[in-house]
């Protein structure tokens, strides 16, 4: 028997949308791995949270309409939420109205079927160690680079989530004590040195794919922003090393594009700053799933959340 789910990120300028297809197929195995049947993407637009909320909902009604029907639905969200009332707590990238909005309660409303909510990172953490470049590894890493540092980590095959659905927050780890500012209210958070307008700054470039590719033509304030930046994010990835030895690292979102300009000297400076650690025991890799990756991962959280 066939079980689908839905998966949605919400995302500031964009929103991506995925349906999973779980079991089914002869012979179907004990635990068949999951199957993307499709992906969409759409403008997120402006208005209130509950116009938003309602575009994603007539969104998700079209997947499933073309796809479904589906058991459940996962939402990702970008930041923080009350996990008992579904509750917005903290959105940093979208406006201080989201705060108190019952997004899960609004999407279960208007779909019609259970709706479990996740963080977007962690969402992206599930989809690669579940169907991505972690795929069948135990412990897992995951940092995805953009506007900010999000990540997750899987422990023995499970995601952690912690007693609130907070852990994971691996981009704010202190790694200079008097650094500077971060978006939580910290100072020298790694996503303090590592988010995309910080490389953009140092490197005086409009993107941080165009710092990597000014640095690989020779231009060098843009060779210096990188060596700095792959620096600071190599300190917090060999903490996370240390204290977990993964098998694999996963590192996305659009810095991650930058391929092995980002990823030969990452490999490097891991290994340099985790002594105690054989690098022979992990690997440094990028993310498979590319931008559907949230939404995979909400997919894939609905089928856990469900018991699926």
């Amino acid at each position: 028997m066939t079980t689908r789910y839905l998966g949605i990120d919400l995302g500031g300028t964009n929103s991506k949308l995925a349906v999973l297809a779980s079991g089914g197929g002869p012979p179907d195995p004990p635990d068949p791995p999951p199957r993307l049947l499709a992906t969409a993407t759409i403008p997120t637009g402006g208005g209130d949270p509950g116009e938003v909320v309602d575009r994603l909902a007539a969104a998700g009604a079209r997947m499933v309409a073309a796809h479904g029907p589906v058991a459940a639905a996962g939402a990702g969200v970008p930041g923080l939420f009350d996990q008992p009332s579904g509750q917005v707590v903290f959105l940093p990238n979208l406006p201080a109205a989201w705060t108190g909005h019952r997004v899960r309660d609004q999407l279960a409303g208007r779909l019609g079927v259970p709706v479990a909510l996740l963080n977007d990172a962690r969402a992206f953490t599930l989809a690669e160690s579940r169907m991505g470049a972690a795929a069948g590894c135990s412990t897992v890493v995951c940092l995805t680079l953009g506007t900010g540092v999000g990540g997750g980590v899987v422990v023995d095959g499970r995601l952690r989530m912690g007693p609130h659905g907070r852990a994971g927050e691996l981009g704010h780890q202190v790694i200079q004590l008097d650094g500077p500012p971060c978006g939580c209210g910290n100072r020298g958070c790694v996503e303090a040195f590592v988010a995309g307008a910080a490389l953009c700054r140092l490197g005086g470039q409009p993107s941080p794919e165009a710092v990597f590719a000014a640095a690989a033509a020779g231009d060098e304030r843009a060779a210096a922003a990188v060596r700095v930046t792959v620096g600071r994010l190599a300190v917090g990835i060999a903490n996370l090393v240390t204290v977990l030895w993964p098998e694999r690292v996963v590192v996305g979102g659009g810095i991650a594009a930058a391929g092995e300009g980002l990823f030969g000297p990452l490999r490097a400076a891991v290994a340099a700053a985790a002594p105690l650690v054989d690098p022979g025991a992990y690997e440094i890799v990028p993310a498979a799933l590319g931008p559907a990756a949230g939404a995979i991962g909400a997919a894939l959280w609905a089928k856990e959340r469900t018991g699926g």
